[in-house]
């Protein structure tokens, strides 16, 4: 470990450390600040959410789920908001978390109805749960998907919803006070087909006699006060935004934004290190969808859940498992933090806290929080190709577990051609669905007729799967032609469909 200096940083050492850290320049891995603090930590406006977050969130799970007899879960949350920290992670399937936060929360005042109750507060901070439940009502088993549940809950996302708010806010046995809201409830670890059908399921059309009805129509009742669903029949509002959270399939990520034509979607969590494009990457597949839409993304896994450290690449499950160190001479972690913020779309990091220390070499919150003052341009292309070098040499890049393995880029996806006259000029059009990227970004797709090609039009973000690619041009003759659309991506490779016939008039 380096050495560190006599005495604590002034706030001033600290801003003029957090600006060189911005701006991409080395401090040596454990460079820290005082106790002192910043005057202003960076914040990034969160798309549509309408809420600016610092940088670095505080995680739900590490010490906060699963605690080591020497930590105090309950200290590491007030820390976080001692140091200015605005965004909190937890979830109903991350076992004490949320009890935790409600420890947390009754020392800070922030229970609606108590004595002391300081609104001011509560609103000047972003708190975030998750639920694994698929169905507000009538869940079914189909296709291997299940309501997930740890036994400590109810069957279906409104059971989640108020056992979320009775653990933060309330008694913890069920009970939670007029007032009492979560900012946004995430529908958890999207990563299947059978996800997206389920929590979609009754969106487009809400029917409170129908048999079964998604997380997402109803959430949207306990958003907007309604009862549609007929789930809420008092009408609450307990939470103010709806998303949801993806560790391995950009593909699945993808479709469920797109699927959204109401744009209810409003945050995403995102699995997202230097090690994901050895992996089906989320940078240069799913991200973009979400910032077309204006979504706010929210980066985790920043580490690897540990694993570009001594934890093993899988799951956690107890608190021995837990890395309670501050990155590595080899491999530090200011680099891992910085990679992810100034991934283009991510407005902040959720990371879970191991351990805090009155040493702030030895502190995770406090060394992350000044890796997460960097700009989001701060990087360059080489800057971060150099931190991929550097992570690649943990478990030769095989840390992240939770992500689907990588894939090459892929053709242009459900190509048709079509042709209609249009008085006397002959019309042929092209339609497509997103190519997948492989580990470089989408540049354009080209457009083949008859061995030669014709026209290019640039990639960008699908935003809707109702908006397709498209390409039109006017043909001179009636004979039959053979169209191709070819993808391409920023090194030069191409995949292209087969061939789509246009018959002769």
């Amino acid at each position: 470990m380096a050495d560190l200096p006599d005495t604590p940083l002034s706030r001033r050492r600290f801003l003029q450390g957090a600006a060189l850290a911005s701006a991409g320049l080395s401090l040596g891995p454990h460079f820290v600040f005082g106790n002192a603090g910043p005057d202003r930590l960076m914040k990034r406006p969160m798309g549509r959410l309408g809420f600016e977050a610092t940088t670095l969130g505080l995680g739900g799970q590490s010490s906060l789920q699963w605690t080591p007899a020497d930590e105090d879960p309950v200290k590491i949350i007030l820390k976080a908001f001692d140091l200015g920290i605005n965004y909190y992670d937890t979830s109903n399937v991350y076992g004490p978390s949320q009890s935790n936060y409600g420890k947390a929360f009754r020392e800070l005042h922030l229970a609606p109805g108590r004595p002391g109750y300081n609104e001011r507060l509560r609103r000047s901070f972003f708190l975030t749960t998750k639920t694994m439940l698929r169905f507000g009502k009538g869940g079914w088993k189909k296709d291997g998907l299940w309501n997930w549940t740890d036994g400590a809950q109810g069957s279906t996302t409104v059971d989640d919803i108020r056992r979320t708010l009775s653990l933060v806010f309330g008694d913890g046995q069920g009970a939670y006070p007029k007032g009492a809201y979560v900012d946004m409830v995430l529908v958890h670890a999207l990563e299947s087909q059978a996800d997206i059908e389920a929590v979609y399921e009754g969106y487009a059309n809400p029917d409170p006699k129908a048999e079964h009805i998604g997380a997402l129509a109803t959430l949207v009742d306990f958003r907007d006060g309604t009862n549609l669903t007929g789930l809420n029949p008092k009408e609450e509002k307990l939470l103010r935004h709806i998303g949801f959270s993806a560790h391995a399939s950009p593909a699945t990520t993808m479709e469920m934004i797109q699927r959204d034509h109401r744009g209810v979607l409003d945050g995403l969590l995102v699995a997202i290190n230097a090690n994901d494009r050895m992996n089906f990457s989320m940078q240069v597949n799913a991200i973009p969808v979400a910032a077309a839409n204006n979504i706010g993304v929210i980066a985790m896994k920043v580490f690897a859940d540990g694993a570009m450290y001594s934890k093993p690449a899988t799951w956690t499950s107890r608190a021995d498992m837990l890395v309670r160190t501050v990155g590595s001479p080899a491999l530090p972690s200011r680099r891992l933090v910085e990679y992810s913020l100034t991934t283009p779309g991510v407005h902040t990091a959720v990371i879970g806290i191991g351990h805090i220390d009155g040493d702030p070499a030895a502190c995770q919150l406090e060394q992350n929080l000044l890796a997460a003052q960097i700009e989001p341009a701060a990087l360059g292309l080489g800057d971060r190709r150099a931190i991929e070098k550097l992570a690649h040499t943990a478990k030769e890049g095989k840390t992240n577990y939770f992500q689907a393995a990588a894939q090459p880029l892929g053709a242009p996806r459900s190509p048709a051609a079509s042709q209609q006259m249009r008085g006397e000029r002959r019309m042929a059009r092209l339609e497509w669905h997103t190519a997948y990227a492989g580990d470089e970004p989408l540049v354009r797709y080209e457009i083949w007729r008859d061995g030669r090609k014709t026209a290019e039009t640039p990639h960008k973000p699908q935003a809707r799967l109702k908006a397709p690619f498209s390409f039109e041009e006017a043909l001179a003759d009636r004979s039959a032609h053979r169209y191709r659309v070819v993808a391409v991506d920023g090194a030069g490779k191409t995949a292209g469909t087969g061939d789509l016939e246009l018959q002769a008039l």
